[in-house]
């Protein structure tokens, strides 16, 4: 792995051939992809709505026709992929983990697959201006990143002359013929009050460490639950990583009008710890509590996690063991991967998902309800460009983390 990461950030040589890296790629890790069972057999992993064409615009997207047709299953990839990442600068480390993921994903695919190259961004707006450029010269047909938010928003400033799936959103909305795929707080926020409305828990009380995905997973939260009826029914800020004790506050909330059916933590897993015990004393312990994914940042000791017990929280479908069956387990392929190992494992599965996209952007594009199951979540493209991920869903457990049973709606 160190030779496949030197080839690929070294920015004399910006586009590397895949033939070439598959020569460095783990070993292992392609005996493991070779193993699989088949991927993205008909029906298996890809789902369509009977009405999943209702709010589609036809005219949002260009693809090009002279590609071989789509397979049953909606499989139809471009001819030549062109994938721009960072591959230096100070994005360079988040974009391993997403590159590898991604490359797993081309070597787990058994029926045709695109010529593919990268192209090095630099992580700047020039960079990926010049990428995107050189990219579109050399005849890519199809465009997965850039990975940055500055970059996207540059991109998305322009009109793309063929279809681009970016690795993140921008500021702005994305433009025709692109879509926006990011493991973004909005993300974690919705499917929490989807969560908890599918558990008639309409009355939520939020604790926010007030940092900006707190802020923006908690907006999302309440735009959802309002558009059910429910509402966010009081904020508590939790700060730093000894928050004073708010046991008073959260009894208050249980016995105003109205009450509180859940709660939600938008908090690190270090200040639930401190929190969880006064959410036991105030009569919030036996009541749905979720949050977000930030839960698991400084968690990871069995013993001191214990008090985490029953708290649920988004997570990858990778981590539970219900990925992609092209997708070894994340255990086999961390012991080969340090990509795919730690924190970085969920990136891992954000670029093998990239890949999947890319393979099914048309059909997806094309039928709003139409659905792919990915190594991060169910995922779908919306009628404004954005990847819509239904995540998995995790607990603990005598201070383990494992699934969570009930996750279904």
């Amino acid at each position: 792995m160190a030779a496949l990461f030197k080839a690929l950030t070294a920015r004399a040589t910006p586009r590397p051939r895949i033939r070439a890296l598959r020569g460095l790629l783990s070993a292992s890790l392609v005996a493991l992809l070779a193993g699989c069972a088949t991927v993205q057999t008909t029906g298996s992993s890809v789902a369509t709505a009977p009405d999943a064409t209702a709010s589609v615009d036809p005219g949002r997207w260009t693809f090009e026709s002279d590609r071989p047709a789509a397979e049953r299953d909606g499989y139809r990839p471009p001819r030549k992929l062109a994938v721009l990442l960072p591959m230096s600068g100070s994005l360079a480390t988040a974009a391993a983990p997403v590159r590898d993921g991604l490359l797993a994903g081309y070597y787990g695919e058994r029926r045709e697959r695109p010529e593919l190259a990268f192209y090095d961004t630099a992580g700047t707006s020039a960079g990926t201006a010049a990428a995107y450029a050189r990219a579109i010269a050399e005849g890519a047909d199809q465009i997965v990143g850039p990975l940055g938010r500055d970059e996207v928003g540059s991109l998305f400033q322009s009109a793309p002359a063929v279809p681009v799936l970016a690795l993140n959103r921008g500021p702005s909305a994305a433009p025709e013929n692109t879509a926006a795929f990011s493991l973004a707080p909005e993300d974690e926020g919705d499917a929490a009050a989807q969560y908890l409305l599918a558990r008639n828990a309409r009355n939520v009380l939020v604790l926010s460490n007030g940092d900006d995905n707190a802020r923006r997973s908690v907006d999302a939260l309440r735009a959802r639950l309002a558009q059910a009826g429910g509402t966010v029914v009081g904020t508590v800020a939790v700060v730093g990583d000894t928050p004073a004790d708010q046991t008073e506050v959260f009894r208050n909330a249980v016995t105003a009008e109205g009450g509180v059916d859940a709660v939600f933590l938008a908090i690190r897993g270090n200040q639930a710890r401190a929190i969880a015990p006064q959410l036991s004393v105030a009569g919030l312990g036996g009541r749905p509590r979720v949050g977000t994914s930030a839960l698991t940042l400084g968690t990871g000791q069995a013993q001191e996690d214990q008090i985490l017990d029953g708290i649920v929280f988004p997570t990858e479908r990778w981590s539970t063991g219900t990925g992609p069956r092209a997708l070894p387990p994340q255990a086999s392929v961390a012991g080969d991967l340090p990509t795919a190992r730690g924190p970085a494992a969920r990136l891992f599965a954000f670029g093998f998902d990239a890949w999947l996209l890319s393979g099914y952007l048309e059909h997806l594009s094309r039928n709003g309800e139409a659905t792919v199951d990915g190594a991060t979540g169910v995922l779908r493209v919306a009628a404004d460009g954005n990847v819509m991920r239904q995540p998995a869903w995790a607990t603990w457990r005598g201070g383990t983390v494992v699934p969570q049973a009930d996750a279904g709606g």
